[in-house]
């Protein structure tokens, strides 16, 4: 009798480690540490990211979006990916950015 193959699951650190890969192309930081993604969900093979741009009126959008889309259908486990932009929060540096981004856009 074979043993039925368990599809991988990514953990949640799997999905935010990969986004993490995601650079803002202006800033050149990566778009989890800088805050912008404010949610990721994975169900059965399908991962919807919820982020936010530096900007609403950000030209890179889309490329952010599709490098996102690209890193985490990297991911052994994921089929699809949806990247929602949102507005709502809006993005703060101040308190969304981790210590080093702060440090480094000399943010205090």
């Amino acid at each position: 009798m074979a043993e039925t193959e368990t599809p991988q699951v990514p953990t949640y650190e799997q999905l935010r480690e990969k986004l993490r890969e995601v650079k803002d192309p202006e800033i050149n930081m990566s778009i989890v540490d800088l805050g912008l993604v404010y949610d990721i969900q994975y169900d059965n093979g399908d991962v919807l990211v919820t982020m936010t741009l530096t900007s609403p009126g950000c030209p890179l959008g889309p490329i952010i979006r599709g490098e996102a889309y690209a890193k985490l259908r990297e991911l052994p486990g994921v089929k699809d990916v949806d990247v929602q932009i949102v507005w709502n929060p809006p993005w703060d540096p101040r308190t969304m950015a981790s210590e080093d981004v702060k440090m480094a856009l000399g943010i205090w």
